[in-house]
């Protein structure tokens, strides 16, 4: 029994450590967010002109989690946002390349993380969703989602508005 619990204080001391600083210049400095669910936004925004849109969906399906199931968002180095729950955000971007991360809020694991990249085009709307996956080495997936299923889900969830925690 002794053995189970130094294993238990040992992985949760390593999740506590300081973040790499790979991760931190790929989604942003340490820090956190306050969200709110806005149950009253469904639509869809259209890009700016000579700008693209990108929408971050977190969809943990009927899941009850403890903590909230936040996730927060890295754009090029510095956080879009964040998203709780089952829940949508979008913001704009400039064409050409960029790079994203996504890095679970949770309690027990703190510093998981998945990363993923795309080329904006003028004009156009993509779509990325965020969802657990239980798996050996990996808690976290980031990946482009079809349009018509990411439309769906954005009229079933709520907008997530978030900013960071002073």
């Amino acid at each position: 029994m002794r053995s189970v619990l130094f294993l238990m204080l040992l992985a949760v001391s390593a999740f506590a450590q300081e973040q790499p600083g790979a991760v931190a210049a790929a989604c942003g400095p340490k820090g956190a967010f306050e969200v709110k669910l806005d149950e009253s936004q469904h639509t869809l925004a259209q890009p700016e002109p000579g700008k693209a849109r990108v929408y971050f969906i977190q969809d943990i399906g009927a899941v009850n989690c403890l903590g909230g199931c936040g996730t927060k968002i890295g754009l090029d180095g510095a956080w879009a946002g964040a998203n709780k729950q089952n829940s949508y955000f979008s913001v704009s971007v400039e064409p050409g390349e960029h790079h994203m991360c996504a890095s679970i809020s949770a309690q027990f694991s703190p510093h998981t993380v998945a990363f993923a990249h795309f080329t904006a085009e003028a004009g156009k709307v993509y779509y990325f969703r965020t969802r657990p996956f239980l798996a050996k080495d990996q808690l976290l997936n980031l990946d482009p989602i079809d349009s018509d299923e990411a439309k769906y889900l954005i009229a079933s969830y709520p907008l997530s508005v978030s900013r960071p925690k002073p």
